[in-house]
């Protein structure tokens, strides 16, 4: 037996922890309380990913065809500047810097360069950095700035509008998408000319022993192109359905089930060239950055983008353009679906029969309606982008505003719209 001393100096035994292990994560559930389960099931972990899957291919924007991308570059090229751009890894897509503490939405001030962000820089005081100047005589009224200083840049010559296309054509040809569109558009060229040739009989010594003899050079070379390029439509028709779908889907909704976030969805995904209705009485300073403002949350939500981060950045010019017609929605979508169904058509053809006993209308049928329901939906997206940007304006490089304000001082005038013409003048002289 111990005896009392010993008894007294021996540590008590550590009493029984009836907690969950260390290895179990306790999470607080919604009620405050803490559970004690030891990892979520991996129906539930696969669910949440498919989920967040879901969300994030229904908010992407439509990666563009050939015709498409073409269409968009087109409607810009020659308005872009020489100032660097950050690299984007998107057609159409260029990213943009979060706005400093100093910055104000543009205000009422003296022409001077205007960031690509859309935002004017101010002192740190809030104040603009100038005044408006005092008009100069002689200045038309269609030369004049706009209130809030901004003015289109000037007309370029030849040359540089060359060599500003040239270094925007670079600038995207760095990005990923760029260098693949390049490539497949450079594929498309060569092959299809190629084909062009044989068809014209370009080459007569593939004639042997006659042009149309079925076992003749120029005849298998036909069907070696036909076959390229029906592989390099599939690319666009095939690889870009589930977001041509996607975008006929959300017009169903709205067309059929009359639900107003469908559209609003739709003008997210081509902000470039589709404006709501209603979106030009929105406030010129708004934009993605500033809606959770409390001015901002009074404005109706039918005319802004779902989700509102897609909402266009604020217009350069002070003046937003005015609602796109619904049915060009309808329009490109359906021409965007339908090259799908035709690129469909065509590659069962000629994947499905030998070059013995297709018909040779058939192949140049579809490829014939393909490429010009393409084209016709990347021509809608560049007249309709080029309208938006006419308004809304363009960014201005610091030699533009440079030239701009020395012709001003010596009463050179440049007319404020993309063309940089007297569209005033135009319009009386037809009315005439």
């Amino acid at each position: 037996m111990q005896s009392p001393d010993s008894t007294a100096s021996t540590e008590p035994f550590p009493a029984i922890n009836y907690a969950a292990p260390s290895g179990l994560s306790q999470s607080p559930s919604a009620d405050g309380s803490r559970s004690a389960t030891v990892n979520r099931p991996t129906a539930s972990s696969l669910s949440g990913r498919l989920r967040r899957a879901s969300l994030s291919f229904e908010q992407s924007d439509l990666p563009e065809g050939f015709f498409a991308a073409a269409g968009g570059i087109a409607s810009s090229i020659l308005t872009r500047q020489a100032a660097p751009r950050p690299v984007s890894s998107s057609v159409g897509c260029s990213s943009v810097q979060a706005p400093q503490a100093g910055d104000i939405p543009l205000q009422p001030a003296r022409v001077q360069s205007v960031p690509e962000e859309g935002a004017q820089e101010a002192n740190h005081d809030g104040s603009s950095a100038s005044q408006t100047p005092s008009k100069p005589s002689g200045e038309p009224p269609a030369a004049a700035p706009f209130p809030n200083g901004y003015h289109f840049p000037p007309k370029h010559t030849f040359g540089q509008s060359m060599k500003l296309g040239g270094l925007a054509f670079w600038n995207y040809f760095l990005t990923p998408v760029g260098f693949l569109v390049t490539i497949y558009g450079l594929n498309v060229v060569a092959w299809g000319g190629m084909l062009f040739l044989l068809l014209c009989n370009a080459a007569p010594a593939m004639c042997h022993p006659t042009c149309n003899d079925i076992n003749s050079p120029r005849r298998i070379w036909v069907e070696i192109d036909s076959q390229i390029l029906n592989a390099l439509f599939c690319v666009t028709g095939f690889g870009l359905a589930p977001w041509r779908f996607r975008d006929l889907y959300f017009l169903m909704q709205h067309r059929l089930q009359r639900k107003p976030e469908a559209l609003r969805r739709l003008a997210g995904i081509h902000r470039g060239w589709f404006r709501l209705e209603g979106s030009a009485e929105l406030p010129v300073d708004l934009g993605p950055r500033n809606l959770d403002t409390e001015s901002a949350q009074a404005i109706p939500r039918s005319a802004i983008p779902f989700p509102e981060e897609k909402m266009p950045e604020a217009p350069l010019a002070g003046v937003r353009a005015r609602a796109t017609k619904v049915w060009k929605m309808d329009l490109v979508i359906w021409l965007m679906v339908w090259n799908t169904f035709f690129q469909c058509c065509l590659a069962g053809i000629m994947w499905g029969l030998n070059r013995y006993n297709r018909p040779g209308w058939a192949t140049g049928l579809f490829v014939g309606v393909a490429c010009i329901v393409a084209a016709i939906g990347g021509l809608i997206m560049f007249l309709e982008g080029k309208k938006v940007k006419g308004i809304e304006g363009v960014p201005v490089s610091q030699k533009d505003m440079e030239q701009l304000e020395r012709d001003r001082e010596h009463g050179v005038w440049h007319y404020n719209n993309l063309k940089d013409k007297d569209l005033d003048a135009k319009g009386k002289r037809v009315k005439k």
